[in-house]
């Protein structure tokens, strides 16, 4: 049930009071939090399969989540599927998502089973095909039962619960869905450091965590107040734990949910990657172009579809700098190859991952857009760019960027409706002289030229590489 909230409330209009253009969220005291050193050297953007479009899929046909599950059978499908026809390309990882039980079945109170299956067992299924697992899940909840002993302390699951003695910021609310570890309680640290030993040695190097927003003041857009919200500088803290455990064992951590307060001061310190749109749901162009197009919002979701998202929050990205997360693709929801072709270029474009929902039997030819080996070149070589211009909701945009041998990767984007020529001066992106042309989706050479003008179809793309 864990997601069936959120993701209902996709469909829901927004508050028109919400409506406003934010230069950037609402600003928040912070206590002094710890510098962790390194968090986002070398780190680039995975390259991934999910488990979402089959989850969502059960839940839209009415499969209740307590009952929701994939068998060891089908887990092998899968996994021989993505070792065949993603891995060769980079993609190295599953991961799974929150509608399946997540169940603690041992003394360490910490999530050991996706349903009926495992977690070491699944480990051990993706390992023997040199894939990795990554995992949904939160250091910040609770699994096990109230008496489990915190590893390296004198506290027990028990006195991380809330207990009336910090401020929260809905005192008249309780929590619903979640137990929550409140970052001031004692233990707390070591809870959270538990965790990440624990998925360490499972092998696990890809936490998912979601929900945020509800931890830091118990509410978002969608849902209204949901919890107690445990405050501001209770969530810095507790990313600030996150973080050290994380470095500590070497774990990526994924921050979905999050309001973003402060111009995203928190996450972008303390994340390897951090969610800057609204959840998948059904995909497609909604998705990616025009969901809310042209608005941003104070609180989570800042910006509801993907090309939003990525130029609002451009800013904040770069090569060693905390990774922008446009959610899952679900290719087989395009109506276009054109814009599946604009889905995954966006994406890598912006440094973001690639995280391919669609299952064996949904994908159809559709493979082949996530496959294009010279376009994901820009994944391997931790590539970000950055649009001309980062306002939201323009019919057409250009991105750019430099590889690290120096060539540079030019995007030009139609998000209208119709056929349009669209054009970029060299000189504009900070380039003097011609440059010789590479079109990465139709893999041929254009010549030489101080510009690029191209007629691009709607909601279509064209990405050159420029030496």
């Amino acid at each position: 049930m864990i997601l069936t909230v959120a993701l209902a409330a996709i469909s829901l209009c927004c508050a028109c009071k919400d409506e406003v253009e934010m230069r950037y969220p609402p600003k928040y005291e912070l206590p002094d939090l710890p510098i962790v050193e390194g968090i986002h050297d070398g780190v680039k953007a995975p390259l991934y399969w999910s488990v979402y479009e089959y989850c969502i899929e059960q839940e839209a046909q009415g499969v209740s989540n307590s009952a929701m599950d994939l068998t060891e059978e089908q887990w092998d499908n899968i996994i021989d599927w993505v070792a065949t026809n993603l891995k060769p390309y980079g993609y190295d990882m599953i991961c799974t998502d929150g509608f399946i039980p997540m169940l603690a079945k041992d003394a360490s109170g910490y999530m050991t089973h996706y349903g009926s299956v495992a977690l070491k067992d699944l480990v051990a299924k993706c390992k023997a095909k040199g894939l990795r697992l990554g995992v949904y899940d939160n250091p910040l909840w609770i699994h096990g039962p109230r008496e489990t002993k915190i590893e390296g302390s004198d506290y027990i699951f028990g006195n991380l619960y809330y207990n009336g003695s910090t401020t929260v910021v809905n005192p008249k609310a309780t929590d619903l869905w979640f137990d929550w570890a409140v970052a001031e309680q004692p233990g707390a640290k070591e809870f959270i450091d538990g965790f990440f030993k624990h998925y360490k040695e499972l092998g696990v190097e890809f936490i998912r965590m979601d929900f945020l927003s509800w931890y830091e003041d118990g509410k978002d857009r969608y849902s209204g107040i949901v919890g107690r919200g445990y405050g501001r500088a209770s969530y810095g803290r507790a990313l600030a734990y996150i973080a050290q455990s994380a470095k500590k064992y070497g774990i990526f951590t994924s921050l979905v949910m999050p309001h973003m307060y402060n111009d995203a001061e928190v996450e972008a310190r303390y994340g390897n990657m951090t969610r800057i749109v609204a959840d998948t749901g059904d995909g497609g162009w909604y998705h990616t172009s025009n969901h809310d197009k042209g608005k941003s919002y104070t609180t989570w979701p800042n910006c509801m579809n993907q090309f939003d998202g990525f130029a609002y929050w451009s800013h904040i990205a770069g090569r060693n700098k905390v990774i922008l997360d446009g959610d899952f693709l679900r290719l087989n929801k395009y109506d276009t190859d054109a814009e599946r072709q604009t889905a995954v270029s966006l994406q890598l474009m912006a440094g973001g991952p690639v995280a391919v929902a669609d299952q064996p039997s949904t994908i159809g030819a559709n493979t082949v857009f996530y496959t294009n080996s010279e376009l994901l070149e820009l994944n391997k070589d931790g590539f970000v760019g950055k649009p001309l211009n980062d306002k939201i909701g323009l019919q057409s945009m250009t991105w750019y960027g430099k590889m690290s041998d120096g060539s540079s990767v030019v995007g030009l984007f139609n998000r209208s409706d119709a056929t349009a020529t669209l054009s970029v001066d060299f000189s504009q992106l900070g380039m003097s002289g011609e440059k010789s042309i590479r079109d990465l989706w139709t893999h041929t050479d254009e010549g030489t030229a101080t510009s690029l003008s191209a007629t691009i179809p709607a909601h279509g793309c064209k990405i050159v590489r420029l030496k």
